[in-house]
């Protein structure tokens, strides 16, 4: 994927980065570098190869250390909603902030 100086113009732009015309070229050729990186790893045929969750499980099994999902607190809904100014059916009521 090759960019642009306009490319990086505009990604500057979203990001709300002000980058001098040094730094965008320096910023093109180093986003350049990593989506040609991100080629050359898209490119490799990972067909049959099984996802790991972690690099660990390539060299040996790993065991998950994962608990029982069990309810281990009591509800205190009514205890934690007591301080809030509005509240009706168990939901916090907050004034509308968006137009």
């Amino acid at each position: 994927m090759a960019l642009t100086a306009q490319d990086v113009s505009r990604i500057a732009h979203l990001a709300r980065l002000q980058l001098s015309a040094d730094e965008e070229s320096a910023m093109l050729h180093q986003l350049g570098s990593f989506f040609g990186i991100v080629e050359q790893m898209s490119a490799v045929d990972t067909s049959g190869v099984e996802p790991l969750y972690t690099p660990l499980s390539a060299l040996h099994p790993v065991e998950l250390r994962l608990r029982d999902d069990v309810v281990s607190e009591t509800d205190e809904r009514q205890a934690n909603q007591r301080s809030a100014p509005v509240v009706e059916d168990g939901l916090f009521l907050v004034p509308k902030v968006i137009e």
